[in-house]
């Protein structure tokens, strides 16, 4: 037969029939300890229909209300008889509230610290660009600017710490421009068989293949034909490359052909007067023989012209054909003992010269 489950206080016995007897002998120790201590027991206190005791007052409105549920107060509850702190009235929190404010009325308020003399200035420190254009540490660059080397929009600098703009100012290392931003320059010793072009559709060795891990994009100044073999320059910056194959500025692109005699002495002469090929007159610049074994010559022709199989042409119309052509230089950068196929990143001193010669 089922429990009733309900006590003498008229509440639920929700204790399990498990271990009752031990739990009696310990619920009765534990009743006799709450009756002299003077606390009713969990299960004898009552509450009214407003949430207070028995003894307290009868005006609350609920123990939701003071639970914290929305609209009272919340309140946190106490050590020791279980009971909440009292709520504080809002007069109580204002009044509190002025004095705060009145107590630090007087007190100096405390701004920001102040920057540092020069952080406002725009631009970066000279020897700061220049370390990061390779020109050496920042110290090295200093000493530099004391050797009164280098220059901003024409101007010596005769003190540290000025500041520059690399984007808008000239700087200069000896008269020459120092390439502040993130350009590049290269030059490829191209071997023969390669095409002038960063991509072939045919599948053919081209310059591309010599940079294909680089991160930027990199284009090619001015063209060498297929079997012609020599100094290729590289680069990202658009308006030096432009400058570079334009014929305004006249850059010489200096080459050494191999071909058969003999070589009559006048034929330097015709070259440098001119010669008529198919469109238009041609002239070299320079020419000279730099070998002769038998009837093999080995001559160097400068011009600052970039039409296409310009030497090849001129030389063939004054009736030597080549059997091998070479670039040995463009503009002053010469291809020295760079050996076949080899690519290297050029100075900064190079490429200072290659912009002093175009103006930049």
């Amino acid at each position: 037969m089922r429990s009733s489950g309900r006590n003498s206080s008229g509440r639920g016995d929700y204790r399990g029939a498990g271990g009752g007897a031990a739990r009696s002998r310990s619920g009765g120790q534990r009743d006799d300890r709450q009756k002299r201590a003077g606390k009713p027991r969990p299960e004898e206190r009552r509450y009214d229909a407003g949430g207070s005791a028995p003894d307290g007052p009868k005006k609350g409105r609920g123990a939701t209300a003071r639970g914290g549920a929305k609209g009272g107060p919340k309140q946190s509850p106490q050590r020791g008889g279980g009971r909440t702190a009292p709520a504080r009235s809002r007069e109580y929190e204002a009044r509190a509230e002025e004095r705060n404010r009145e107590r630090h009325a007087n007190k100096p308020r405390t701004g920001t610290p102040r920057a540092v003399p020069g952080a406002e200035q725009e631009g970066e420190r000279l020897q700061k660009v220049l370390a990061r254009a390779g020109y050496g540490s920042r110290r090295a660059c200093e000493e530099l600017v004391d050797q009164a080397r280098v220059e901003v929009n024409g101007e010596i600098v005769t003190e540290q710490g000025l500041r520059v703009d690399p984007a808008k100012d000239v700087i200069k290392v000896d008269g020459l421009t120092v390439a502040t931003q993130s350009y590049q320059f290269f030059a490829l010793n191209k071997p023969a068989g390669v095409v002038s072009t960063m991509e072939d559709p045919d599948g053919r060795q081209c310059l591309g293949d010599y940079v294909t891990n680089r991160e930027t994009r990199l284009f090619h100044v001015g063209r060498l034909d297929t079997e012609t073999e020599g100094i290729i320059l590289l680069t990202n910056h658009g308006e030096l490359a432009h400058r570079l194959t334009h014929p305004r500025y006249g850059v010489q692109k200096t080459y050494l052909a191999a071909i058969q005699g003999p070589l009559p002495r006048e034929v330097g002469k015709r070259l440098r007067e001119g010669i008529q090929l198919e469109d238009g007159y041609a002239r070299a610049d320079h020419f000279r023989v730099v070998e002769q074994t038998g009837k093999n010559y080995l001559v160097e022709v400068v011009l600052h012209e970039g039409r296409k199989h310009i030497v090849r042409r001129m030389l063939a119309e004054a009736g030597f054909p080549v059997d091998r052509l070479v670039r040995t230089a463009f503009g002053p950068i010469a291809l020295g003992d760079q050996k076949s196929g080899w690519l290297r990143r050029l100075s900064n001193t190079e490429v200072g010269m290659l912009m002093k010669e175009v103006g930049l």
